[in-house]
């Protein structure tokens, strides 16, 4: 992989994390607080779950 491939994704990542706070910053905190209040256990799955989803989706496309 290429720095500019991979520059440009870390660009979309952060360009997608930043409009929930962006056009919904009372939604967001309410929503960290949810998370933060989850037990570590489900945070785990949730992680898990977005790291496979993540790779799945890079060996479809690539």
């Amino acid at each position: 992989m290429s720095w500019h491939v991979g520059l440009t994704a870390l660009g979309m990542v952060l360009l997608l994390e930043g409009l929930g706070p962006l056009l919904f910053p009372n939604r967001w905190r309410q929503y960290l607080q949810q998370i933060a209040s989850m037990p570590a256990a489900t945070l785990q799955r949730i992680g898990a779950a977005l790291v496979l989803l993540g790779a799945m989706v890079l060996i479809i496309f690539s």
